[in-house]
């Protein structure tokens, strides 16, 4: 497979770029961040995007939808990250549309015209602890009548707070992780919001005996590898929008700083390392593309390209906002700068769905290690 995108993908490209730089810059999340916004979203923007059709990417055709895969996801979410969009895209429009495909005729008319409309946000309830352990998940779903009954909590929900319908992660007895559609609003949910580090919102969720009819259960463990596939390399395009727009903002930077006469970007040594993040980037970009191409293939090789991805794109972007850092000097250490939100986008998406150790270390056991 050719490691660019064809003349469709870059048309989404363009479309998703210059709205989002219009409309929701970098400035947009700072504003909903200084006016004690309690939500961490905009809806009117929400809607706006639902409009464009965007949302409606990964959700099939006879559904409302457009019917494309991550690829076409993913350059979405390279421009949300370039200019830290606060948006639910990533929960709702990739990982929630991935685990409803497998949804009764009934919950998929309820929730994807909403969906892809702007007028539903969606999200995954998965981790538990402070890490991403899947294999360790305690949550149950325990059968009640035709039924289940969930026991168990969620931590770092994205929007939790706010959200429409729940996708949780639990296991059952008898047929290992599964996925479940839960109203947040009823009986046995309760839900406590926290701010992180990006001033994002995410949730912990209690689920105390939550009675769901069997049509609730929308997937099991296939449908949870194809849900988490979704979300990581979802995450790995964002984290590279974020590595893109902080390497721009520092660029410029260096073209216009001077010290002894003349602009900082002409330094030998910090030419140097501009080029050495470059290269990075660069193949951390390649290995999130040939992900997202052998998901939307079908291939098997593509849990091993998932995990590549994930950890590239954490690594590369961890090293492109300290650079960024370091180079603006002691402005970029302050908070009235924008480059330092970058970092803490960063420091999110890097735990969201596994870290580079979690994933090296996924990938070292997929090949007999």
């Amino acid at each position: 497979m050719p490691l660019y995108l064809t003349d469709e993908q870059a048309m989404v490209a363009d479309t998703a770029r210059g709205f989002l730089a219009d409309n929701a810059p970098v400035a947009h999340a700072r504003a909903l961040r200084d006016a004690g916004d309690s939500a961490g979203l905009s809806r009117p923007l929400w809607r706006q995007l639902g409009e464009l059709g965007l949302n409606g990417i990964m959700i099939p055709e006879a559904d409302g939808g457009l019917g494309l895969g991550h690829v076409e996801a993913g350059v979405v979410l390279e421009e949300i990250g370039r200019n830290l969009t606060p948006s639910p895209f990533l929960q709702t429009a990739v990982a929630g549309a991935t685990a409803l495909r497998g949804a009764a005729p009934e919950l998929r008319e309820r929730w994807f015209p909403r969906m892809v409309a702007g007028e539903a946000v969606v999200s995954l309830a998965l981790d538990e602890g402070a890490r991403h352990r899947p294999d360790a998940i305690a949550c149950r779903a325990e059968r009640s009548g035709n039924g289940f009954r969930l026991t168990g909590a969620k931590r770092f929900v994205a929007h939790g707070h706010v959200v429409d319908l729940l996708i949780v992660v639990a296991r059952v007895d008898d047929a290992g992780l599964a996925l479940f559609a839960v109203d947040p609003g009823q009986p046995g949910v309760t839900r406590a919001a926290e701010r992180l580090v990006d001033s994002s919102f995410a949730a912990t969720i209690a689920l105390d005996g939550v009675e769901v009819d069997g049509d609730a259960m929308v997937g099991g463990a296939d449908a949870v590898g194809a849900t988490l596939a979704a979300v990581r390399t979802g995450a790995a395009a964002e984290l590279n929008g974020v590595a893109a727009g902080a390497t721009a903002m520092t660029l410029d930077y260096l073209r216009t700083r001077k010290q002894f006469g003349q602009e900082i970007g002409r330094f030998q040594a910090l030419q140097h390392r501009a080029a050495h993040l470059h290269s990075e980037l660069t193949a951390a970009r390649a290995a999130t593309l040939k992900a997202q191409q052998l998901l939307d293939a079908g291939d098997a090789r593509a849990e091993r390209a998932v995990a590549v991805a994930k950890a590239a794109a954490t690594l590369a972007t961890t090293l492109a906002v300290q650079e960024a850092v370091q180079m603006h000097g002691g402005i970029g250490m302050t908070d009235e700068h924008d480059i330092g939100l970058f970092m803490k986008r960063a420091r999110v998406l890097a735990e969201l769905g596994g870290d580079a150790d979690f994933h090296a270390d996924a990938l070292a056991r997929l090949s007999g290690y």
